[in-house]
């Protein structure tokens, strides 16, 4: 009786540990940032372009539980087990939102057009809640050029 008392604590025990182990190990991580390594140069000393907006702006942000978010290294880093809302890549998210409230607010397409974005400005910022829950945001702002001939 007492052996399988032990044994079946002992079962429970190894059940719990790998539970443990197999939550840890498939949780959610995302610096968010890509960082890039290609340049490009562009010469705007020319009357090459002309200015079509400034200061538009994207933010994007995701809710994680039982996580930790913060600015490292000036990117956004999250460590978390479940992402509860958000696509988790804010960057990108943010970019495309910016786009997308270019179109909105300027009544043009960008497609076809030669746009660049100039003076881009990262911003980040993060809630944390004592390891429990955390909603990492990051924001983008730039002007927006178009080249002309």
């Amino acid at each position: 009786m007492l052996y399988q008392s032990l044994f079946s604590s002992n079962r429970r025990g190894m059940l719990l540990l790998t539970l443990v182990l197999l939550i840890a190990t498939t949780g959610c991580t995302t610096s968010g940032l890509f960082s890039s390594t290609h340049l490009t140069n562009i010469e705007l000393s020319e009357n090459n372009y002309r200015i079509v907006a400034r200061n538009v702006g994207g933010e994007a942000s995701a809710g994680y539980i039982l996580g930790i978010s913060g600015a490292f290294r000036g990117e956004m880093q999250t460590f978390a087990l479940i992402r509860i809302n958000g696509e988790g890549m804010l960057y990108q998210e943010a970019l495309n939102n910016l786009w997308i409230n270019f179109e909105t607010k300027y009544g043009q397409s960008v497609e076809g057009k030669q746009l660049a974005l100039v003076n881009v400005r990262y911003d980040s910022d993060a809630l944390n809640v004592l390891g429990v829950y955390t909603k990492p945001e990051v924001a983008i702002r730039a002007d927006v050029i178009e080249f002309v001939e």
